[in-house]
Order: structure tokens, then sequence, then C-alpha cells
């Protein structure tokens, strides 16, 4: 190694000095000698490849994993002002890649013994695009200003911490946000149909992530058709555009403001705020947080959220024939009836999901099937299709993937009896 890097000069990126692989490879530098430091080194660098998807020079990526990953005071500068940064804050980025280059410039066999860290390749690869990107630039010619230019970039696309790591989160009472590691990868081409409901989802998102005006959402209708999994495929569709899901509950409506407050913060993001299969009783009044919000509300929403939501009923509130007939203790009927409606007024899209006709039932059932490798003549697929949904809860598309999960397990049953 040309130079040994010393951490203790760092500036931006202080946090790497509290980092425990790091600390460890400033031990085994010391004491070159201490060959227990060495595999202890290594190990650890192993592991952390192993549980983050690293691969190639393990000690590039470990850092490059870091500097994405790690809150600091250039990113969060970023997140402000969309982008901007002053030169000084700048000059102060570039001081710290100067101290890291030895070690990213480096492979780890030119100051340790071994040498399958040079080119690790881990059990799953899951590395982020970006991360990966950021990689891509310390293979060309680079220089520390170049890495800190790539890197503000990378902050300004996908941001840092759990905010660039994940697609959707959950809202924490305690803790705010919560990202959901294990989110489901479904994209547009794995729901069959639907194109027009599709293309005015897609379009209104876009016009939201180009800083033009859009629409909260409301997706209505038959259940098992696919509204929440559309409103899913947005957050792996537009991720690397910036866009990030964030779930919240019914009962969680009454945090709304402080939710806008923290998404407020993430300026160069875009969030949806998702809530699934909603609807109230007539006795609940948290639907009234919701109303505030989308319109209305002393506080006006954040530019850089949007409200979608599901239901299976048009009218979010639960209105019976008593409403509108008796209403004793009513005075002004009408204006109860105005009330019980206007929620759903609020969102400027209604999207609209009917139950799927026998062709599109069968076709959503031979796309899954086939995606797993098994073609059923015409004739047998339309006489198991049906058999499936009059012995179920009917015709959709959450019925359709139940029997193929029930052909796909009955046949590998079959085939193990076999064998």
């Amino acid at each position: 190694m040309t130079k040994k890097p010393h951490l203790y000069e760092l500036l931006i990126c202080r946090s790497l000095l509290d980092d425990d692989i790091l600390q460890c490879l400033e031990a085994y530098l010391e004491h070159p000698s201490d060959i227990h430091m060495q595999y202890e080194f290594a190990a650890r660098l192993i592991d952390s490849a192993e549980e983050f998807g690293l691969s190639g020079n393990l000690l590039r990526a470990y850092l490059l994993n870091r500097l994405a990953n790690d809150d600091n005071i250039v990113a969060r500068s970023v997140e402000r002002s969309k982008g901007h940064i002053s030169a000084s804050l700048r000059s102060a980025f570039v001081h710290d890649l100067e101290v890291l280059e030895p070690l990213l410039r480096e492979t780890p066999s030119a100051f340790l013994t071994l040498s399958l860290l040079d080119d690790y390749t881990p059990g799953e690869a899951t590395m982020t695009p970006g991360i990966a990107g950021l990689q891509g630039v310390l293979k060309r010619p680079w220089t520390p200003t170049k890495l800190a230019d790539a890197l503000t970039e990378y902050y300004l696309r996908f941001g840092c911490g759990d905010i660039s790591a994940y697609r959707a989160f959950r809202w924490d009472e305690k803790d705010g946000l919560i990202g959901i590691r294990h989110f489901e990868p479904i994209r547009f081409t794995d729901l069959i149909g639907y194109m027009s409901q599709k293309k005015e989802l897609q379009s209104n998102t876009l016009a939201f992530l180009a800083g033009r005006p859009a629409n909260n959402v409301l997706l209505v209708g038959a259940r098992g058709t696919g509204k929440s999994s559309s409103v899913k495929a947005l957050a792996n569709e537009y991720f690397s555009m910036g866009l990030r899901l964030v779930q919240i509950t019914k009962p969680q409506l009454a945090s709304l403001p402080r939710i806008m407050e923290t998404l407020r913060r993430f300026a160069s993001k875009h969030f949806i705020l998702f809530l699934d299969d909603l609807s109230f009783e007539d006795n609940e009044v948290e639907y009234k947080y919701l109303k505030s919000t989308i319109e209305g509300g002393v506080e006006s929403r954040p530019e850089n959220v949007l409200i979608y939501a599901t239901s299976n009923r048009r009218h979010l509130i639960k209105e019976t024939w008593r409403d509108r007939e008796g209403g004793e203790d009513e005075v002004y009927k009408a204006d109860s009836m105005n009330e019980t409606i206007s929620l759903s007024d609020r969102f400027g899209l209604i999207i609209n999901y009917r139950s799927p006709n026998q062709n599109e039932y069968l076709a959503i059932i031979d796309y899954h099937l086939r995606a797993n490798g098994v073609i059923l003549p015409p004739e047998e697929l339309r006489i198991l299709g049906q058999r499936w949904e009059m012995e179920h809860s009917g015709r959709n598309g959450r019925t359709a993937q139940q029997f193929v999960t029930h052909y796909l397990g009955q046949m590998k049953e079959d085939n193990t009896k076999t064998l």
C-alpha cells in the first residue's frame, strides 16, 4: 500500500471511525505481524459480504456500501436542497475521499496474505443498482473529486441510509419510518389485464415524479383484482426515479401531520402514502384526519407526497338506508349524507377494477402456470379453472393465483411419489 490511511482525519464521514471492520483493519496495519488480526478482519468482511450481497473487491465494495448508506451532512444537504451543496462542503467531502483513497484503490491482497477477497462472489448478490453504479465509477480512471460528484448524484437519486436501501416502509409511532426488507417484488408485467387501469395509475405517478400536477388516487372495485398489487408494483418500477412507498394503517391516520413532516425532509424523493383496503364504519372518525390532509388542512401537504388508497367500497364511509330514510335526530339530513361521500370525492383520480371475465380469468392462470414451466391444453385449463372458481370465492385474480399454487403443489407432490 503506497500510503497508510489515517481515518482520524475524516471530516464528513466520521461514522467510519466507529466501524468494527475498519477498526480491525487499522489495528492490523499498525501491527502487520499480527496474523490473528488479519484473519479477524477477513472473516468479518466475508460476513458482511454475505449479509449485504457484496461482490468483487470486498474492501472497496464494503467502503462504497458504507459511504452510500451512512447518514452524513452531505447526504442531508443534498436532500434539503435537491442536489446543491456549498463549495466548502464539497471540498471537505473530497478531502475525506482522499483519506480513503488508498483503501479504495488497492486490492485487499496488497496488504493481506489472502487473495480471495480481491474478487469475491457471495451466495446471493443483492447489491442495489445505485451502489453497483458507484463500483463502475471506480473501475474507470477516477479521482476523489469525481467520486465525490458521483456520490452526491447517488444521494440525490437514491438518498442515503434506509431511504436508499428500501423500496417500501411502514410507519412506527416510536421509530418513524421502518424499511420493509422483504418487500414483494411484483412488477406490472406480472399483472394480467386491466391495461387501462394500469395506464392511468402509471401516468399519474410519472407526472408526480416529473414534478407535474398529479392526483391522489382511489383504486376501487372487486376483491382480488390486483388493486394492492398495482400500487406495490409502482414502488418496484420507479424506485430508481426516487419513488418510495409508505404503508400506514387506519389507526395511524391521527399521526398524518407527523408523517408528513418526516417525509417533507426528504425533498429529493417522492412518497406514496398507501392505505390498503380502506373503509370506515359510521362511528369511526379517523377519516376526518384523512380528509384534512388531502385537502383543506391548515398545513399544506408536501409536494413530494401523494395518497393512494384501495377499497372494495366506492364510498369509503359506510352508509345505511336508515341513514337516508331515518335520521330522526338529524336536522339537516342532506349535510350528513354529503359528509359520508365527501371523503371519496377528495381523491382526484378514482380507478375502477371490475371482476375479470372468464377469458381474462383463464389467461391469468395460464400466465402464472407458464411462468413456472407448466403448459396446460386449453380445454383442460378451462375445466380445471372453472371447477376451482365454482368451489371457491368466485372469479378474480386472487382465486386464479390460489389455483396455480394448488396445482403446482399437487404436481410436485405427485412427482415426489413417483420418485
